[in-house]
Order: structure tokens, then sequence, then C-alpha cells
């Protein structure tokens, strides 16, 4: 397990991104959304033609949108990275299609994920696959807990109040060849500290990574 404490880490962390996709010109990546990716994803939008081979999977969504909802993480995505590096495949989750676990498990299985970038929640989750989710889990709709609901309101402002979304599953995230997990600010400290000083439980999804050969932390002060 590798941590990076800086303030710095977005750029460190895309800096990081852009090497391997020099390296590994068709990688298999998982992105997650929320906040915390932002700033790395800004600066990765400025490297256009990094991203020409690679293939994108969108790490999860929330269920009961409406189809022109500006904050959903399909839209979110779209908007701050993959509109401008246009990579060669693009693998977004539609949550109105009951076959969708399984055809997104199918694109999983085309091709192992070379790296996954996760945010954490601060009950521990990991996409949204919550407290007690299976470790061997795949793609599924999911309910989410009252801390997820809570703290999605942030990106809707009130338009909506999603309780349920479909997650890529901790089975494929924990077989990843590379995992980063990015967390910042004072109310992540404590679930960063179980997570990796911790017991490894389901109760606290990601403490399972402390189990992966090749985890990266991605903390600010």
């Amino acid at each position: 397990m590798k941590v990076h404490r800086d303030g710095s880490w977005p750029i460190e962390a895309a800096e990081s991104l852009l090497a391997r996709l020099r390296e590994r010109p068709q990688m298999r990546l998982c992105l997650a959304t929320g906040s915390t990716p932002l700033p790395m994803y800004s600066r990765l939008a400025q490297h256009p033609d990094a991203f020409a081979a690679a293939s994108v999977l969108l790490l999860d969504e929330f269920g009961g949108l409406p189809a022109d909802e500006p904050a959903s993480c399909d839209a979110t995505l779209r908007r701050v990275l993959i509109h401008h590096v246009r990579p060669a495949d693009y693998r977004a989750i539609a949550t109105d299609h009951l076959g969708e676990p399984a055809a997104v498990d199918a694109w999983i299985d085309a091709g192992r994920l070379d790296l996954v970038v996760l945010g954490i929640g601060v009950n521990g989750h990991l996409g949204m696959n919550e407290p007690g989710a299976p470790a061997e889990g795949r793609t599924a709709r999911v309910d989410l807990e009252p801390t997820t609901i809570e703290g999605a309101q942030r990106y809707f402002e009130g338009r909506v109040r999603p309780t349920w979304g479909v997650t890529v599953g901790l089975g494929d995230l924990l077989a990843a060849g590379e995992v980063w997990v990015l967390a910042a600010g004072e109310s992540k400290v404590d679930i960063v500290r179980r997570s990796t000083e911790g017991p490894a439980t389901t109760a606290v999804p990601a403490s399972l990574l402390q189990h992966h050969p090749d985890v990266t932390w991605w903390l600010d002060r």
C-alpha cells in the first residue's frame, strides 16, 4: 500500500495516470465521480490525446434520475473528462434496464480492469457498495444508506433525492490490476484510518483493499 499525503496530490495523480497511459495506451479504466477526483480530471482533460486508445467504465450511477439531470454520474464524467479526451470506448451505466448489471459485467469480462479510481464514503463505501456488500459481488442495483443519500444532496441541490443506484461490485474492484483511492477533507480522516489500519471487513468495504497487492491512497494533509 502506498500513501501520498500532500495538497498537490491531484497534480501528482494526474501525472502518474498520464505516465501509465504512455506505457499502456490501451488501458481499461474504471472511474468514479464525486467532487474529490475533479481536480485530477481537470488536469487530465488538458491532454486530449492521452486516452485515444483507452477504455473507460463509469463506476456507478444513481437511480431514478431524469434523463437530463446534470448531476448524474454519467453527465458529470462526460462534462469534466470524457468530452475532452474522447477515449476509444466509454461505458456508462443505465439504471433503467433490468439487464444492465449483466451487460456491465460482460464489458468487464472482455478484459481485466487495469486501474480503478475510487472515492470513499464516510461509511467506507466504495462506489455504491455500502457496508455489508459481498466481497465477491458484481454489478448490481443497490439501496443507499442514509449517509450516502445525504452526502449526494450537495450535487442535486434539492432537485431529486436518489435512494438507490447501480454499481460495479467489490469483486471486480478488488480484482483490478491497480486501485487508487482519493480522499480529502477532515470528514474522511476517521474512515481512512479505519480502512487502512483497522480490521479488513465487509462492514467497512474500503478496508478490504488491505489485501490488494497494488493500492495507492491519495490524501490531502
